[in-house]
């Protein structure tokens, strides 16, 4: 399995031969800069909640693509409404795609679409591919509901924001890693913006300290899961 990181929260997941694509926000990034989104590809697009930094370059990509795009009900509402054609609402809990079952998870966040329309509660999800589960938690702060998932997985990896200032930090992530019983952590939504800020050599100690694996790819970098 393949994991491409292009900022923020926008990552591109490979395995079973599909492409699953998250909370794609790239052009308004600066970091992002040398992204081409043109060049990317994707058979599912799975969007967290409605805020711009997670649904900025949505609908290029999924018109152009032709992804099927899955969202809570709210945010999914405010994507057809942007005259995207394939799209998937869903609400806590699992449901049956081709590709397997996807679960819809807790996050404790706000949520608003880009327009201001009502975006409904975010969301985190876990995907199962080639026998690994992937747990992707969106934007959250720390919550005990995520103890749930070490009840219901053995999570192979989990993608956790460690920007702190609107989610959990790397402090609140170490924790959460702990409640969700996983040990390799691929950390996203930090540096973006100045509140977000973080040392990734210190991220990277206080991981290691806690005897965890904390990844932070480089912004188009590839690595294997």
């Amino acid at each position: 399995m393949k994991y491409t990181y292009y900022g923020q929260s926008c990552f591109l997941l490979e395995g079973d031969d599909k492409k699953f694509l998250f909370d794609p926000f790239i052009t308004g990034n600066p970091l992002a800069d040398h992204i081409d989104i043109k060049s990317i590809q994707a058979d599912y697009i799975l969007v967290s909640h409605g805020h711009g930094d997670h649904v900025g370059d949505l609908v290029e990509i999924a018109n152009r693509t032709n992804a099927k795009v899955i969202a809570m009900v709210e945010v999914a509402t405010w994507i057809r409404n942007q005259g995207v054609k394939n799209v998937i609402d869903v609400n806590f809990g699992k449901a049956k795609f081709p590709f397997g079952i996807l679960r819809t998870v807790w996050a404790t966040h706000s949520s608003s679409n880009p327009d201001n329309s009502y975006g409904g509660n975010p969301a985190g999800f876990v995907l199962e591919l080639e026998g690994k589960a992937i747990y992707f938690a969106g934007d959250t702060a720390l919550t005990v509901e995520m103890k749930i998932l070490a009840d219901l997985y053995n999570l192979d990896y989990a993608i956790l924001p460690i920007g702190g200032h609107y989610t959990m930090d790397v402090d609140d992530a170490i924790v959460a890693t702990k409640y969700i019983d996983c040990d390799r952590i691929i950390g996203v939504h930090y540096n973006t913006f100045p509140p977000i800020q973080i040392n990734p050599a210190s991220a990277t100690a206080k991981f290691k300290r806690e005897n965890k694996m904390l990844f932070l790819p480089e912004i188009g970098e590839t690595i294997e899961l």
